[in-house]
């Protein structure tokens, strides 16, 4: 599954749609992420500590920046996706994943963890890329925060790339609107897009089977088992669902002591330690942040007495410019 090379191809060919941040710049933000992929990623990083001692590190992370996570779990992933997360489990050393639907015992210790840490969590009915996407459309969040290039075609407007507190790493944001533009192509087309070789049959032809229809075969055979079918209808036709109200409350640091040294055997002064230093340190940007904006304000109020004394008119003069926007913004209590 997934398009091969697609961040490199965006590299090459529409570097225009790639920008560069650093985490604070994501403050006040609502962002999704795909819960089973934040917690391979410690798994395979670290595979002789509890994932969810990387999932609890990482929402603190996010917490104390002010960033609002919005974490979702896996329905019952599409047939098409098996060998995908057969390879995943494999790597990771973990027992193959059940395709049921029904939620793993892991799941179920996410959602406990993250409930506990008072950010919301929701279910997918399907793939969790799909349902991060759909939110990003639809304004209930602002981006998705995954390593997985699929959420672009998925229909994810923002995909973040490396947003962690690394001071050397640098966060990647990939904008699918100015892709498509520069591209020259719809979003329908993008399940279609590969190497540089696919990209330039899909701008010709448009679509996938007038590319079968035209391509040298004797060069490019296509394989009599390609699934092209079934694989853009994942990415277009993946089932929606109602995004529930999104609350954030403080983290419960009773209740994750309790579930994560009691229960999970994490040693609980690593826990408490942890807690200590978010609270410091989301305390610290936020009084920073405060500072910032109250310094800005006298700035202002500074040059609006300068204009009403020097510049004098019949009629009064605006002096500032309302920074509002009409951009709808996710739903949060």
């Amino acid at each position: 599954m997934g398009i091969t090379k697609l961040a490199d191809l965006i590299r090459s060919e529409a570097p225009c749609a790639i920008s560069h941040k650093d985490i604070s710049d994501f403050a006040g933000k609502v962002i999704a992420l795909d819960t089973s992929i934040v917690v391979n990623q410690f798994r395979a990083a670290t595979p002789s500590l509890s994932p969810l001692t990387g999932l609890f590190f990482r929402t603190l992370t996010f917490l104390e920046h002010d960033i609002k996570p919005v974490f979702v779990l896996d329905g019952k992933p599409p047939d098409e996706k098996a060998a995908v997360l057969e390879k995943r489990a494999e790597a990771a050393g973990w027992s193959s994943p059940k395709r049921t639907g029904k939620a793993s015992s892991q799941t179920e210790d996410c959602h406990q963890l993250l409930k506990f840490m008072g950010v919301p969590v929701i279910k997918a009915p399907g793939d969790a890329e799909a349902l991060c996407a759909q939110l990003v459309r639809e304004g209930t969040v602002d981006a998705v925060a995954s390593e997985d290039m699929d959420t672009l075609p998925f229909g994810a407007n923002t995909l973040i790339r490396q947003l962690n507190a690394s001071k050397d790493g640098e966060v990647v944001e990939f904008s699918l609107p100015k892709l498509l533009e520069k591209l020259q192509i719809s979003h329908q087309e993008i399940a279609g897009l590969g190497p540089k070789r696919a990209l330039k049959l899909i701008q010709t032809h448009r679509t996938i089977e007038d590319v079968v229809l035209n391509v040298n075969r004797k060069t490019h055979p296509v394989p009599l088992s390609w699934k092209y079918k079934e694989a853009r209808k994942i990415f277009l036709d993946a089932p929606q669902t109602v995004a529930p109200e999104l609350t954030w409350t403080e983290p419960d640091e009773e209740s994750l002591v309790g579930f994560l040294c009691h229960v999970k055997n994490i040693k609980e002064d690593r826990i408490r330690n942890r807690m200590e230093r978010f609270r410091q340190a989301r305390d610290s940007r936020r009084e920073e942040r405060e500072k910032e904006r109250a310094a800005g304000r006298s700035r202002q109020t500074r040059m609006e007495d300068f204009f009403r004394v020097t510049r004098k008119r019949d009629h009064p003069v605006e002096t500032a410019v309302s920074l509002s926007s009409n951009t709808k913004r996710p739903k949060s209590k």
